[in-house]
């Protein structure tokens, strides 16, 4: 049986990396009690998947974790048992059941939301500045950046891959971009080209930047994009 969690991740234990999350959580099931599924074969591991590695430094509220159990009785119950072996920072909020067909969460991820806030008296401008800044970046017909790999580095136009972004009351900037596999868009890397572009004051240390969710696409090429919230895919 496949079980989707969404969790989040602030705090001190923003950096802390991926590979140990995922040893964390397995020792946290085996505490809860949770009936995980292992694979077989002479090196048995259990059956989890993360849907996106989070950077260092970076906090969520909207992670998640596929798994296989062999069987659960109460997924509330399950919930707060899990949350009992949780450290400060790492919260669990939901467990939802997956029918057997569908995919895993890594394998469909099309686009995230980031929210970006600046360290006290860091902000790059004022907010009526960075409003401004901001609605000039995005109705530039394209973005152009070089883009850099392990084995190499191209040029880009990464506007279509910013679906909105905007200046939020409270003086963060919220962003959905695409996320996946196939095409990945790194929250630093549109704040560095939005400083870049708009003469913006450019301070990595300044920014504090936080996943809120994972989306899938649902959409084809007669309805357009159509993004679904990893966790709606669960009941």
């Amino acid at each position: 049986m496949k079980l989707r969690m969404r969790f989040g991740k602030e705090g001190i234990v923003k950096f802390i990396g991926h590979l140990d999350i995922m040893r964390y959580f397995q020792k946290a099931f085996r505490r809860a009690n949770v009936d995980i599924t292992y694979s077989q074969g002479y090196h048995p591991h259990p059956c989890l998947s993360f849907a996106s590695p989070l950077g260092v430094g970076l906090e969520s509220r909207g992670e998640y974790l596929d798994m296989e159990v062999n069987s659960f009785d109460d997924l509330e119950a399950m919930k707060n048992a899990v949350n009992a072996q949780m450290v400060e920072g790492i919260v669990v909020y939901s467990i939802r059941h997956l029918p057997d067909q569908a995919k895993n969460a890594m394998s469909i991820i099309a686009a995230a939301d980031y929210e970006v806030g600046f360290r006290e008296e860091m902000a790059p401008c004022e907010a009526k500045q960075l409003k401004a800044a901001v609605e000039s970046f995005m109705s530039r017909p394209e973005i152009r950046v070089i883009k850099k790999t392990k084995k190499s580095e191209r040029e880009i136009d990464i506007r279509p891959l910013i679906y909105k972004m905007v200046v939020e009351e409270n003086g963060k900037i919220f962003m959905q971009v695409a996320a996946g596999s196939a095409t990945n868009l790194k929250p630093e890397l549109v704040m560095q080209t939005l400083c870049r572009l708009e003469n913006l004051e450019e301070n990595d240390y300044a920014w504090l930047v936080t996943r809120c969710d994972m989306y899938a696409d649902k959409g084809n090429e007669q309805t357009g994009r159509q993004l679904v919230s990893l966790e709606d895919f669960a009941e």
